[in-house]
């Protein structure tokens, strides 16, 4: 392979720097991660597929980015761990691709790198398309009867400093950017919640889970089938539980419920 490719743990590395490259990016294939590398105006973009999930949110992307003539690929979240592109590169298996990557000869079950050659081999340029800024969400809700709010934000990377000691809810997946257990999250927060991308491979969907025990976070991810990944409002009202740490178990929280039912029985009714 050559310098024209980009490998990006989180597709918010993506930057105007990118334009003209290939980007095989750890993050799911959402709406945003869609916007992003067409804003950026790459030539071609991987994700991982993040089990597709509710309303196959975790590859929105191939058919948003379709519009602008931009190949894009999803690897299967069964055969490399999401959030480490290094391991898809090495590992992942194409599940999918829209008509774009189909033209140039990527199909499903192709290895990862070699669709990568084929999307680097491809000379034809996007036809990119001015667009209307796209935003990731921060929202804070009052639950009822709820004595606090929570912070609802679409990707994690909306954390702020102030959000320490709060029940923080996110629509990013659960998985470790680049297996690094430091970037679990970058704030103590009291109470933080993920979508679990459909485990996936070494069940690096729930990868935070354990970093942020042993930080004594508690912690929750919800089912990719039951909320959007990408979407936090629908991590809130939408998500049910699949996995929770050991902290978040001790306060009541359990697999099988709804995560607003949990907040408002557990977590918020626990106070500070």
């Amino acid at each position: 392979m050559d310098d024209s490719y980009a490998v990006l743990d989180s597709i918010n590395h993506c930057t105007a720097e990118h334009a003209g490259r290939v980007v095989i990016s750890g993050s799911h294939g959402g709406l945003y991660s869609a916007y992003k590398i067409t804003a950026c105006r790459v030539r071609g973009a991987v994700f991982n597929d993040a089990g597709r999930g509710k309303n196959d949110a975790g590859i929105a992307a191939l058919t948003f980015c379709e519009q602008h003539g931009l190949p894009v690929v999803a690897v299967a979240n069964t055969s490399a761990r999401i959030g480490d592109a290094q391991d898809m590169l090495r590992r992942g298996v194409v599940s999918c691709c829209n008509a774009y990557a189909a033209c140039i000869g990527i199909a499903p079950g192709m290895p990862c790198a070699e669709a990568v050659e084929l999307l680097l081999a491809n000379r034809e340029l996007p036809a990119w398309q001015t667009l209307e800024p796209m935003n990731e969400y921060r929202h804070e809700f009052l639950l009822p009867n709820a004595s606090e709010t929570v912070v609802c934000l679409d990707s994690a990377s909306l954390i702020i400093p102030e959000d320490i000691g709060r029940v923080v809810i996110t629509g990013s997946h659960g998985g470790l950017l680049g297996g690094n257990p430091d970037k679990a999250i970058n704030v103590k927060a009291r109470f933080a919640a993920f979508n679990d991308a459909g485990l996936g491979m070494d069940e690096a969907g729930v990868g935070r889970l354990a970093p942020l025990d042993r930080c004594g976070i508690a912690a929750a991810v919800v089912s990719h089938t039951s909320a959007e990944i990408g979407n936090g409002r629908s991590t809130l009202y939408d998500g049910v539980i699949s996995r929770v740490n050991t902290a978040s178990q001790r306060l009541g929280c359990k697999p099988g419920i709804k995560l607003a039912d949990a907040l408002a029985a557990y977590i918020l009714h626990c106070g500070g």
